[in-house]
């Protein structure tokens, strides 16, 4: 599902809990249950057709032989559970209005609990009785609602609706000390770091968990690279969630995933119910930040907190406050957990506020044990504004017990996201993939590198091909309103610029050909530049041309302007300009949409023009154990890596013409505002009858 569709199915539960708002007696929090029972429903029918194929023919042939199973295990091997007929979400959508809707929703799940007994008591079952007091339609209505999520929509989405809730009804319950849904993007940034490669995989502060099921996307897709046939099966999760309704949703959510594991209700602090010390080959977290309440003397005498040291409060307790002391801030018995957790050549990644980097006294002599004792992998400084609910800046956190190398990579990520409202950000696939090249680059990983660059050829070359038919049209819209020679040859050249596209396919198809041959990473590395120099070239003439476009188009609707004003008039814009203009903004769009793979090969060659881990200032730093010490053994990025300030790349004469255009689309907008003024104060007047 893109960003589109998943704002389009927002939309549509907000619709539905204004339905329930207005005709159900449900209190605030209560929606989210019914509603999220349905998304379950929709999600694993979505899933159980994309098996359903193989699960029929599987069940055909052994019909009747010695091997014959029940449909029910078949599904169950092939996709981690099993529908049957009065659980299919078609089936329920399209029940006969008498029927009674509640009670067949409950049957649909007791159905599926039959099945899946990991799943008793977690489905919602009576929570759609209540729905129909006032308005007995409410669970059809539901039903149609969400029947619009697409049927190959798949990955965290559950996840993600819960998030919605979370936010837009703000839930009391469960949402102290920092708890919240980890965005997607962050996850998978998260996971391709770490490269979890079948095992089992622990979360303490799990939540819905999104972290298991992004682990597995990331397995599936890296055995489908490898074409091997093999399913991967054998990644076993395990989750710990201090809420009861969480842990719920996070037990559909991996059954929705077709994973395997096990999710208990447990605070991670007191509690240890898979007795995990040393035992998890991944741990992949984003606990409550900065709480303050944990009693020492329930946390102090296990080796899970103890083996790197508890944090303590600077100060003596008082002897009246003997065995009532916590801990000044529980951020370091999460990084302690996390690291006691792993297996001896484990990986962790967790999410963490950005001043546990800093932190002092006793927690700075625990930071000092673990670099120390070779753990700590690297540092990653987020953007701001990554989160739905809290802006609290954050660092990800990265240990890796096999690592042999006793440096520590910082990345300053700060400057990398795609801003997605005023007041959210996320990574792109393409950022997620180029940051987390450097790590691979740091591991000796040349060949990702020169994979990842291929991949980004391969997808900008679909796009100029697939934007080439839409081109020429626009140009015929251009032609249509500049009558001058000037304009007509601007044109003109622009078709030609991209008639040479055809040379550009043939040349990429050279390469192609011509990488296969090569042995060598250098060798596929140089040749990878030259091709992006020869589509450096191809962008910067298209550009000049829509540069030349843009000039002849403000001088056009600057002799209007004058034109206009010769006569006595208010300067106007006619509908042949206003189309001229939008077409030409069209042509610009076109061509950021094909560039923008380009512009992802030009960042990753600058930087890493060998093909190989390098330090970039303002972006990452490979830093020894005594520049540590130099820094009191911080574990913030900003210190390490620097800061680089940027040049546009504009000469002189761009910037003016930049300038130019800005002001002359200034000039526009005032002169539209006075316009929408007068237009205001006359209907004031009429209102009041002055006129």
């Amino acid at each position: 599902m893109n960003r589109d569709q998943l704002k389009q199915l927002e939309n549509d539960l907000w619709a539905a809990a204004d339905n329930l708002r207005a005709n159900s007696d449900l209190k605030s929090s209560e929606y989210a249950t019914p509603v999220l029972g349905l998304i379950f429903l929709k999600f694993a029918d979505n899933n159980y057709r994309r098996y359903e194929k193989v699960i029929q023919e599987e069940y055909q042939k052994l019909q009747g032989s010695r091997r014959e199973k029940p449909i029910s295990e078949i599904a169950i091997a092939q996709c981690g559970f099993y529908l049957p007929d009065i659980a299919r979400y078609d089936y329920l959508l399209n029940l006969p209005e008498q029927e009674n809707v509640a009670k067949k929703i409950k049957e649909a799940m007791e159905a599926i609990e039959q099945y899946k007994p990991e799943l008793e008591g977690v489905l919602p079952k009576d929570e759609y009785f209540p729905l129909t007091r006032t308005d007995k339609t409410i669970p059809s209505q539901l039903l149609k609602t969400f029947s619009n999520i697409p049927r190959d929509a798949k990955g965290d989405m559950l996840g993600q609706i819960y998030q919605y809730f979370l936010e837009k009804f703000a839930l009391a319950e469960g949402q102290g000390g920092g708890e919240f849904f980890t965005p997607t993007s962050v996850v998978k940034l998260m996971v391709e770091i770490i490269e979890p490669h079948r095992g089992t995989v622990f979360d303490p502060a799990c939540g819905s968990g999104g972290m298991f099921v992004q682990s597995a996307n990331f397995i599936e897709q890296r055995l489908n690279s490898l074409n091997n046939g093999d399913k991967g099966g054998d990644l076993f999760v395990y989750g710990q969630e201090k809420t009861l309704d969480t842990v719920k949703l996070a037990k559909m959510n991996i059954a929705v995933n077709g994973l395997r594991g096990e999710i208990k209700q447990a605070n991670s602090y007191y509690e240890d119910p898979f007795n995990g010390f040393g035992k998890f080959d991944y741990v992949l977290a984003n606990p409550p930040f900065n709480v303050d309440d944990v009693s020492i003397a329930k946390v102090e005498d296990k080796k899970r907190f103890n083996t790197f040291g508890i944090p303590r409060k600077k100060t003596k307790a008082k002897k009246s406050e003997k065995g009532k002391e916590t801990v000044p801030n529980a951020n370091y018995l999460w990084i302690n957990l996390f690291a006691t957790s792993l297996k001896e050549k484990g990986r962790a990644a967790l999410v963490m506020a950005n001043s546990a980097s800093d932190a002092r006294h006793s927690e700075a002599d625990i930071r000092q044990t673990l670099i120390e004792n070779n753990l700590i992998y690297g540092m990653l400084t987020l953007p701001s504004n990554m989160f739905y609910t809290v802006t609290l800046p954050a660092t990800l956190w990265f240990f890796d017990k096999g690592k042999q190398d006793k440096r520590i990579l910082f990345i300053d990520a700060r400057n990398i996201f795609t801003q997605i409202s005023r007041k959210l950000r996320e990574f792109s696939t393409e950022q997620i993939q180029n940051i987390a090249i450097i790590s691979k680059l740091h591991k000796g990983n040349r060949q990702a590198f020169i994979d990842l660059i291929d991949s980004y050829f391969e997808q900008g070359m679909t796009l100029l091909l697939e934007n080439h038919t839409q081109i020429e049209p626009i140009c015929e819209q251009l032609l249509e309103v500049l009558a001058d020679e000037a304009g007509k040859k601007a044109v003109s050249d622009l078709v030609s610029q991209w008639k040479i596209l055809a040379k550009l396919e043939t040349r990429y198809q050279e390469y192609l050909k011509h990488a296969k041959n090569l042995a060598d990473i250098d060798g596929k590395n140089k040749a990878q530049q030259e091709l992006r120099e020869t589509f450096d070239t191809f962008f910067a003439d298209l550009h000049q041309g829509l540069k030349q476009l843009d000039k002849i188009v403000r001088k056009h609707e600057k002799a209007q302007a004058e034109a206009a004003k010769a006569k006595g008039k208010r300067s106007t814009t006619d509908q042949e300009t206003k189309k001229l203009k939008l077409a030409l903004e069209a042509l610009h769009r076109e061509v950021k949409v094909s560039e923008s793979f380009y512009k992802h090969i030009h960042w990753l060659q600058e930087r890493f023009p060998q093909a190989e881990y390098e330090d970039v200032t303002g972006l990452c730093k490979l830093a020894t154990l005594d520049e540590v010490k130099e820094q009191d053994y911080s574990l913030n990025p900003g210190r390490y890596v620097g800061v680089v300030i940027e040049e546009d790349g504009k000469t002189e004469e761009e910037f003016i013409d930049d300038l130019l255009a800005m002001n002359d689309e200034l000039e526009t907008l005032n002169q539209e505002s006075i316009k929408l003024t007068t237009i205001i104060s006359q209907n004031i007047k009429q209102i009041v009858g002055e006129i």
